[in-house]
């Protein structure tokens, strides 16, 4: 669906992307971690074409998104982190906004916005900002866009709205669509995603399946010393230290995003290993 291979991008003379490569697949759910200011939202506006990279290539569709051609325009939705909604009434806005999208679906509009409890009548301006940006995610949803990009989309949403974003999300998806969702706010996507992406200073320094982390690695807490110590990642805990083991038994365990975030960032080399 999107291959960016050779990606160079800087603002002026800072560089953020040195030669990134990236393949997003129909089906699943992409999680791009990484802290503030290490190149997420630049990744996203690059994939959206509204930055323009030095050198390299994006492939979206067999588009390249900075011609923002109206074929492609069509094919994806983009939340941004910070966005200004029009102070119209929100009926009154999805009209103007769902002809650029063909596959609009008024009645799943209608669901999400029911599902997280927005009031549909009023002008937007008179909505609070998790509520603007929960229409904003409802109608990026409706438009049934192959490719959905978010950029930090629970800031501003409280922890029911936060559950109710994972939940809609995951009955949102199908085989055709492709959702990419940057955040630094790490567990607010567990249990939602397909896939782990963790970009560092302008890399990816890790790219695999849950399932393939899974397999790979064990999450679980240990009072055994002598496991602490062999550890690829060890966090103290009231009930002894959360480890990551080589899951060399195969044995079943819960990928912890946050502990393999962290892991990632202090020893990613090791944890990259157990995936060659």
């Amino acid at each position: 669906m999107v291959t960016i291979h050779n990606l160079h991008f800087s603002y002026r003379r800072r560089p953020v992307f040195t030669g990134l490569d990236l393949e997003l697949q129909p089906g699943q759910i992409y999680g791009l971690l990484g802290r503030n200011g290490t190149g997420k939202s630049t990744l996203l506006r690059n994939i959206a074409g509204f930055l323009f990279p030095q050198k390299g290539e994006i492939d979206a569709f067999g588009f390249t998104p900075g011609k923002r051609q109206p074929a492609f325009l069509a094919k994806y939705f983009h939340v941004p982190e910070d966005f200004q909604l029009p102070d119209v009434p929100l009926a009154r806005w999805i009209q103007y906004m769902s002809p650029f999208y063909p596959d609009f679906n008024q009645g799943q509009f209608e669901h999400y916005t029911r599902e997280f409890t927005i009031p549909t009548f009023g002008h937007l301006q008179e909505l609070s900002y998790g509520q603007q940006k929960k229409v904003l995610i409802s109608l990026a949803l409706a438009t049934n866009a192959p490719l959905l990009l978010m950029d930090e989309p629970t800031n501003g949403l409280d922890i029911h709205s936060k559950s109710q974003f994972r939940k809609i999300i995951a009955g949102a998806l199908d085989d055709r669509k492709c959702i990419l969702i940057s955040t630094h706010q790490v567990k607010d996507l567990e249990n939602l995603i397909d896939n782990v992406t963790i970009l560092e200073e302008g890399k990816i320094l890790f790219h695999q399946s849950m399932n393939r982390i899974a397999e790979k690695l064990l999450f679980k807490l240990s009072v055994d010393p002598d496991e602490a110590a062999r550890a690829l990642h060890a966090e103290s805990s009231l009930k002894g230290q959360a480890v990551i083991l080589p899951n060399l038994e195969g044995e079943d365990s819960r990928p912890d995003l946050e502990m393999l975030y962290k892991a990632v960032l202090l020893n990613g080399k090791t944890i990259n290993a157990f995936f060659s």
